[in-house]
């Protein structure tokens, strides 16, 4: 008996259902930016001021906070930058709404509520347990 070899195509979405989900990233990208340099410049230590200021300890321990806030608002919007970064860069490869571990579809529930998640549900599941 011959064995067959199977051509496997590669896995795509339609570009009409990519199409508005690319506007959107785009959009999502300038507003996370535009929103991490709006938290920079309220961070209470970009305040050349406060070096010359004798302010009360509680004014101090306000500015720790502000600036602790501030710092960890960033660093979350540094995380969600790069993934929609990472989305946008699969779409123009192709590669969008294909999971990154196991090559299935990644279901489009998962992708309405998740855009730039690059991981099917079981693999993330794997992947956080």
């Amino acid at each position: 008996m011959k064995k067959i070899k199977k051509h496997l195509t590669p896995i795509e979405y339609p570009m009409y259902l990519i199409r508005p989900v690319s506007s959107f990233l785009s959009r999502e990208l300038k507003r996370l930016e535009r929103t991490k340099r709006e938290i920079v410049k309220d961070d209470p230590f970009k305040n050349t001021d406060r070096l010359t200021d004798n302010a009360a300890p509680d004014a101090d321990a306000e500015e720790q906070f502000g600036h602790a806030r501030s710092t960890a608002i960033r660093e979350q919007l540094d995380r969600t930058i790069i993934q929609t970064r990472r989305a946008m860069a699969r779409i123009k490869i192709g590669q969008y709404g294909i999971c990154e571990k196991c090559g299935n579809m990644i279901n489009t529930d998962r992708l309405m509520a998740k855009p730039e998640a690059t991981l099917c549900v079981r693999c993330e599941a794997k992947k956080e347990s």
